[in-house]
């Protein structure tokens, strides 16, 4: 059997006010907290499936503006291993309130209220990825070559 990884996005989104942009969504029956993220779709840019999930998920447009690096985590409910490519972004502009199946809605919320939630977060990289931006972690957005673009 050959061992298949999946390839997803994730992005850190902060406000003016210092407020994060998480999604609270169902997974696997259960509500969890989570950063806009999903799986890359084939033949689609990284920064374009970061673009989409992002505006599938919250409503918002959002811009890249960085690279905070590639996180693995193997889910301990599937055993399957997750190769997240995570970006920091602006919000342009909330464009509408059409959401994904299985999304609750976005929030916005503090790095403390997002610290409360505990184990309502989807994964560790959740927080990880926000400790990471906040430390001042970030790479060009051209460290990551994509044939697709």
């Amino acid at each position: 059997m050959t061992w298949k990884p999946h390839a997803t996005v994730a992005v850190v989104v902060e406000d003016d006010q210092g407020r994060f942009l998480l999604v609270e969504e169902v997974s696997s029956g259960k509500v969890v907290f989570n950063q806009p993220a999903g799986h890359i779709e084939e033949n689609e840019a990284i920064l374009d499936a970061v673009r989409r999930e992002t505006l599938e998920e919250t409503g918002w447009e959002i811009e890249p503006v960085y690279f905070l690096g590639v996180y693995t985590y193997k889910a301990p409910a599937n055993g399957v291993t997750y190769y997240r490519f995570c970006y920091a972004a602006k919000a342009i502009r909330h464009a509408t309130d059409e959401l994904d199946t299985g999304i609750i809605g976005p929030h916005w919320l503090t790095p403390e209220e997002i610290r409360e939630l505990g184990d309502q977060l989807r994964s560790p990289l959740v927080l990880q990825c926000i400790e990471d931006y906040r430390n001042g972690r970030k790479f060009p957005l051209d460290v990551v070559v994509d044939g697709q673009t």
